[in-house]
């Protein structure tokens, strides 16, 4: 699977991934998060309301955590307090009653029995008489935990005495509070589960190995929360458009009667569903905490004056590879967890959590062909404002659960488990050992480096290229050389801008004496050099102060110049690349485009139409994504989408399949969009036909 060239807008993507910080508060910094110019109305309302229910979402982590503890009163407190329609629902107080109930056996003692009992006569069996059919027979069952040992695996209530129990009903607790506060993630949290999560189907349906298994494995994890269920109430709810149904299905992996049980309880609101149903997917957000900070430091979106010089083996005493760091940073490279009492004990290997990073200090980070004396000539040309720039990054603050509850709510017997669970260390609060100075030295040393980098591309994104020409040459002569193709990019910017003031002689001086070679050595640049050349004579129609093209430059020249100097790019860019490329794969296998994009700004990510010109020469998938255009647009009743001009999905006989075949198709014979398709072509677009030879 090749999917480093897809492109990808890195300026989106770093709106999103502060959007996120900001939500989620890990990041000190109360300015309002600019979203790109590209970004929907409705996604950018979206983000408001994903920032604003930040509250919210950390009261549902508390009450998650409390019932995944055994601390059944504390929840329920704490539902009385903040969420009381909880309690008001007794199919749900009864799966708390109940569980409170075994929890007080769990304990053993007498006066825990005693209040089982008490829990029984007062709490469950009320509750048993209306939460829903089953539920006298359910209470009558557990009554045999009263003579069966929690530690006997065979008895009839084994089930009941599970810890298992603790995690569906937390869950499930999550999932219906997550839907009646409307706290849902913020949106770069909600695309990255989709993204993987249709990356992972993909991989899965081809055959094919995932290049990213390490990460999304991680990531992503293959357990969801309960689903939230629609009270008996609903269930007399109008019938759902089918195109609702089928999106939502096969957009989060459910079954038919699935994505109507959600839409059910979503009152028929399928942007809702599908993000209660996003949300269900669980994502270990320390692992995604770790991967943004990585990539906000590479970004210089924030202050990392602090933590190169941490890494696991310092913090752990191990100088297993710590010993081989020299002048040429290469281990402390983003040895960065997001917890770093979690991540200390000796049995985890660096290497599988970090299988991008060299092993050895000459190896992919080598700067030997760099020069020492241009690089420290560029960093005391620009210290002063290096620094000005460095004090106006946001400090990251990691993230912080022990919000305000009152002491009486949480239980003697779990306030200590409680808070070493709501509260986990920062990243970056263990001290240093003094005797690891060397790798302080060192990370200084890298930390010149971003400093350079970070300068380069500031520069690229100002349209500065014969600036940024100029210093990487002082610095590396030979880079260019190597990366022709970034040369020919910021030489190509360097001309527009001379053509933009007026000044055609010098623009042609760069044309003959850089463009024009290397056009002659790479023909694929010369449709891009005929471009640009023919901004002569229309200078008032070409691109003109592109940010977003400048944006793509500047960051392809950082992953290049970074890589040279011993810095590789963070995980997070290899993550959105890959799964980008699959989304794009998976909904030409569709015939369709994703219908939920726009929301999840997916659209945004892959919007790169503003760099034509610059960018053009970027990348060759470019003119793939093109195809994404190409499909018809499944209209939803929820979501509203603009058809292309492009012809609905066409086979290779010229079989014109209409929507209406293929819902109809999916529905009955519970099939994949592209096999329904397949279908109708063999039989010439009939639904009935092929529902008849299916049958027959």
């Amino acid at each position: 699977m090749d999917s480093s060239s897809t492109p990808v807008n890195w300026e989106t993507l770093d709106a999103l991934v502060i959007e996120f910080a900001k939500s989620e508060n890990l990041i000190e910094d109360s300015s309002p998060v600019s979203s790109p110019s590209s970004s929907s109305a409705s996604s950018s309302s979206l983000s408001s309301v994903s920032s604003s229910t930040y509250q919210s979402r950390l009261l549902i982590r508390q009450i998650r955590r409390l019932i995944v503890l055994g601390d059944i009163d504390s929840a329920i407190d704490l539902l009385r307090v903040h969420a009381p329609f909880i309690l008001d629902d007794h199919r749900l107080l009864f799966l708390l009653h109940k569980q409170k109930f075994i929890e007080l056996l769990r304990k053993g003692t007498t006066e825990d029995r005693a209040a089982a009992m008490s829990c029984l006569r007062t709490g469950l069996a009320p509750c048993a008489l209306d939460a829903y059919p089953e539920a006298y027979e359910e209470f009558k069952h557990v009554l045999l935990a009263f003579i069966y040992d929690k530690n006997d695996k065979t008895s009839p209530v084994a089930d009941e005495w599970s810890e298992k129990k603790r995690f569906d009903i937390a869950g499930l607790m999550s999932s219906v509070l997550r839907a009646q506060l409307h706290a849902y993630d913020p949106v770069f949290s909600m695309a990255v589960r989709y993204l993987i999560s249709i990356h992972k189907g993909f991989c899965l349906r081809q055959g094919i190995s995932s290049p990213i298994s390490d990460l999304t494995e991680r990531l992503l994890l293959e357990e969801r929360d309960p689903a939230a269920k629609p009270q008996e109430s609903l269930y007399e709810a109008p019938p759902f458009d089918e195109v609702d149904v089928q999106a939502l299905a096969h957009a989060v992996e459910l079954t038919r009667q699935g994505a109507v049980d959600s839409l059910r309880f979503a009152k028929g609101d399928l942007v809702q569903a599908f993000q209660n149903e996003l949300c269900r997917m669980k994502l270990d957000v320390t692992v995604l905490d770790d991967l943004v900070h990585e990539y906000c430091i590479y970004r210089g979106i924030v202050d990392s004056s602090y933590a190169y010089g941490i890494s696991s083996d310092i913090e752990c005493g191990s100088i297993k590879q710590g010993a081989e760091i020299s002048g040429d940073i290469s281990q402390l490279a983003f040895s960065i967890e997001a917890d770093a009492d979690m991540i200390c004990p000796q049995t985890i290997d660096t290497e599988d959590r970090y299988p991008y990073e060299t092993t050895s200090n000459h190896e992919d980070c080598s700067t030997s062909g760099t020069n020492q004396t241009g690089m420290s000539k560029v960093l005391q040309r620009n210290r002063g404002k290096g620094i000005a720039k460095r004090n106006k990054r946001k400090r990251w603050r990691g993230r912080q659960e022990d919000i305000e509850i009152t002491p009486e709510v949480i239980s003697g017997g779990c306030k200590q488990d409680f808070s070493t669970v709501m509260a986990p260390s920062s990243p970056y609060t263990s001290k240093l050992k003094q005797e690891k100075s060397f790798a302080l030295d060192s990370a200084s040393n890298l930390e010149s480096r971003y400093e350079i980098v970070l300068r380069l591309k500031e520069l690229a994104s100002k349209g500065m290229a014969a600036e940024v020409v100029e210093e990487i040459n002082v610095i590396d002569p030979n880079f260019f050389a190597q990366n022709s193709l970034l040369l020919f990019q910021l030489k190509q910017l360097e001309f527009l801008k001379l053509v933009r003031t007026g000044d055609h002689s010098s623009a042609l001086k760069i044309a003959s004496t850089t463009l024009g070679p290397l056009g002659a050595r790479d023909p694929t640049l010369l449709k891009p050099l005929k471009e640009t050349l023919m901004t002569l004579l229309r200078p008032n129609e070409m691109i003109s102060g592109d940010d977003s093209a400048l944006y793509a430059i500047a960051t392809s020249l950082q992953v290049a110049i970074g890589r040279r100097l011993g810095i590789e790019e963070p995980r997070l860019m290899k993550i959105l690349r890959t799964t980008l490329h699959t989304h794009n794969e998976w909904f030409k296998l569709q015939m369709c485009k994703d219908v939920f994009e726009g929301l999840l700004r997916i659209d945004s990510l892959k919007d790169i139409s503003s760099t034509s010109l610059l960018a053009d020469s970027a990348s060759k998938a470019i003119a793939d994504t093109c195809a994404r255009d190409s499909s018809q647009v499944t209209v939803s009743s929820s979501m509203t989408k603009e058809d292309s001009n492009s012809p609905a999905q066409v086979s290779s006989k010229d079989v014109l399949c209409e929507e209406s075949a293929i819902i109809k198709v999916m529905e009955f014979l519970a099939l994949p969009r592209a096999d329904a398709i397949h279908l109708l072509v063999q039989y010439n677009g009939n639904a009935e036909t092929v529902i008849q030879q299916i049958f027959s």
